[in-house]
């Protein structure tokens, strides 16, 4: 393989094979190629683009350049990922109610980085849970329980890990193809049966534009069944949290919340349930989605997501008395201050990335990998869209490990919100894709 002569027709805009560029993404966490040249690549591939075959074949490679995972189960393997937003932690309700609907899900996680939440540290702020397993017992907690969210270990699409560190140093971390490329190789390795993707749209989002948002989604689509894994996807509103807290243990209280007392009519649930939907009627095409609807709310509604969410929390390390004791033994932040709207009127929109900002200031999250966190700070009682709202009453509840920090994100929090002397219509909450 000539590694210049890949870079030069990338470069250039030519045509490169499926085959040229799975051996160029294979063997990007080798030596063989310098961080030099696969920065060169990654801006020339943010400049440019990549044609379809280029896209699957870097997607293969990187998918081929560690171990992958492989099943014999007695039902679909199947995933979800979610491109990330503020307060939005779909996956630890939807795992389990998928599992409850005969399906297995072994969920490769991620960590928070910037003002998104990651799925990780949400779980980690249950006291004992151990996000990192060997390969063997992965498989075994998948095989018993039916799913584990654990963390990316360093055989797992290595070639990745190594293109995303040269990428977010580069400029080049927006790219739409490498993007692809990056989720789709960790993603892939699992040995899925079928895959649904939960692509972010709005300002609590990383793509904060509608059409960029679709724009990933089918370039998703398009690049995982290529690579012979069957998606679908959805495009779900983030403009504002999906739960209304924000932080690691405070939604881990929602999630325990809802799954103990559900409120199907919400929009946390209804995100939940049509991802569900549209994974379990892909994967049984004989199967409507209405009839998928009805099976994941009969899960949730019934008790049994619950009983096997909290199977697995056991088995990752966690209580075994936790649906009891979790009131008593979640991280609790020391300090507590109401944020109290400045005007009479209703909210007409929400900088949801600012409040995922105030977060951070809180020691909620990283702005770099290295940080670490503290679970049980973040924002409480969040006040929601088209919400009435007077000098009285809280737009949110910030959950502090001090008094001094308060001032601050006091400020940012009400710089988040807009409130208006008019109601205005609420952001679509889903939008289809159409395949």
């Amino acid at each position: 393989m000539d590694v210049g002569l890949i870079i030069e027709w990338v470069r250039d805009n030519k045509m490169i094979s499926e085959c040229e560029m799975r051996e160029f993404g294979s063997n990007l966490s080798s030596p063989f190629i310098s961080d030099a040249q696969i920065g060169a690549f990654a801006m020339a591939v943010k400049l440019n683009g990549l044609n379809f075959d280029a896209r699957v074949g870097l997607t293969k490679g990187m998918r081929d350049s560690g171990k992958t995972l492989k099943w014999d189960l007695s039902g679909p393997v199947l995933d979800k990922h979610s491109t990330g937003g503020v307060g939005d932690p779909v996956s630890l309700i939807l795992a389990p109610a998928l599992v409850a609907c005969g399906a297995y899900v072994p969920m490769v996680s991620g960590r928070g980085l910037g003002f998104t939440g990651g799925t990780l540290d949400k779980l980690e702020s249950i006291p004992g849970y151990a996000s990192q397993v060997s390969r063997k017992r992965f498989q075994e907690i998948v095989q018993e329980v039916g799913f584990a969210i654990v963390s990316a270990s360093e055989t797992l699409a290595p070639a990745d890990q190594r293109l995303y560190k040269i990428r977010d140093v580069t400029g080049t971390v927006n790219s739409i193809d490498l993007i692809t490329s990056s989720i789709l190789s960790k993603k892939l390795s699992a040995g899925l049966d079928g895959l649904v993707l939960d692509i972010k749209t709005g300002s609590g989002a990383v793509l904060k534009d509608l059409e960029d948002s679709m724009k990933l989604a089918k370039s998703l689509i398009d690049i995982a069944n290529g690579s012979g894994c069957p998606t679908t996807a959805l495009v779900t509103d983030m403009s504002q949290p999906l739960v209304n807290g924000v932080g690691n243990a405070i939604e881990i209280k929602s999630i325990m919340e809802t799954l103990s007392d559900p409120k199907v009519e919400s929009r946390f649930l209804k995100v939940v349930v049509e991802l569900g939907a549209e994974l379990l009627s892909l994967n049984q095409p004989d199967q409507s989605l209405l009839k998928s609807r009805k099976l994941l709310i009969e899960a949730i509604t019934s008790g049994e997501a619950l009983e096997y969410f909290l199977k697995m929390v056991s088995e990752m390390g966690g209580p075994i008395d936790f649906e009891s004791t979790w009131k008593e033994i979640l991280p609790v932040a020391p300090e507590k201050f109401e944020v109290i709207a400045w005007k009479e009127g209703y909210i007409t929109e929400i900088n949801t990335e600012l409040l995922g900002r105030s977060v951070l200031l809180l020691g909620g999250g990283r702005v770099n990998e290295s940080d670490i966190i503290d679970p049980s700070v973040g924002l409480t009682h969040i006040a929601e869209l088209g919400a009435k709202v007077d000098k009285k009453t809280p737009l949110a509840v910030i959950n502090a490990p001090n008094s001094d920090i308060t001032k601050n994100v006091e400020v940012m929090i009400k710089n988040s919100f807009t409130i208006s002397d008019e109601k205005r219509p609420s952001s679509k909450l889903i939008t289809q894709i159409s395949l």
